[in-house]
């Protein structure tokens, strides 16, 4: 390869020059996603499945740089048209995708099922519903990426790898296999120039799942982090701007654990 070639391949974009696609944006976590490149300065795509008023409510914080977009990802016609969508209003296609979005769970830990009592069924939806949204979405925006010779894919995990103590069982399993294709689609995509890392983040301080979480469970939390804090979810969303921007350009492949500290990779 010449030495242009190479200068190429290692070329990243700024975060203001980015498109990005943030699914299930309309609240929670993905809204915070969403504002933070829209205060970086990025043209962002707000993607929601249900939640409208949210999801407008975000891009009417930026109208001349954001697009409200509603899809379902677990439909690939419709993650098409939402990516055909960005491109016809923003005239260059998407950059960038963070995978947030979520098949409908209960993040109740006395509700979950235990060891005895999980079936293949609540396996099956979660796996499902986290991995084919984002293969969907990832491989919605690859013409784009490669059409640009630029991409990042940037997917949301969980600390619970590392410290299962609520029995997620289902979810967590979902979130590990889409950790293992973050790391094969580095591996795959990285001669295009394209990155693909994870954030996990634990309890968040405070999103729509977490805002029935008793006082005294956040304090526990707080007390055994470093930083003796719970994260919130703008900052979960900071690292978000950093596997997105041109700092990180060498780094895929990854999982950044962002929880304050409490469990370690």
């Amino acid at each position: 390869m010449s030495t242009a070639s190479h200068a190429s391949s290692s070329a990243a974009l700024p975060l203001d020059q980015q498109i990005v696609l943030v699914t299930g944006a309309g609240r929670g976590l993905g809204a915070s996603l969403a504002r933070a490149f829209l205060n970086a300065g990025a043209r962002v795509v707000v993607n929601y499945r249900n939640s409208a008023a949210g999801a407008e409510a975000v891009a009417a914080e930026a109208p001349d740089r954001a697009l409200a977009v509603q899809a379902d990802v677990g439909d690939v016609d419709a993650v098409k048209a939402m990516f055909d969508a960005a491109r016809e209003r923003f005239g260059k296609p998407v950059t960038t995708v963070v995978n947030n979005a979520l098949p409908d769970f209960s993040f109740n830990g006395e509700a979950r099922p235990d060891a005895d009592s999980l079936t293949w069924e609540h396996l099956e939806q979660q796996l499902k519903g986290v991995n084919q949204g984002a293969l969907n979405v990832i491989q919605g925006a690859l013409a784009g990426m490669r059409e640009q010779g630029f991409g990042r894919v940037i997917n949301v995990g969980t600390n619970l790898f590392q410290n299962p103590i609520v029995p997620y069982h289902d979810y967590t399993a979902g979130k590990a296999a889409l950790l293992s294709l973050t790391r094969t689609f580095a591996h795959d995509l990285g001669p295009d120039n394209i990155t693909v890392n994870m954030i996990s983040g634990g309890l968040l301080r405070t999103t729509d799942a977490s805002a029935e979480t008793p006082d005294e469970v956040f304090d526990l939390i707080a007390a055994n982090t470093p930083l003796r804090r719970v994260v919130t979810p703008a900052e979960f969303a900071d690292a978000a701007l950093l596997f997105a921007s041109p700092w990180s350009r060498a780094v895929t492949g990854q999982n950044l654990v962002v929880d304050g500290g409490l469990v370690k990779d």
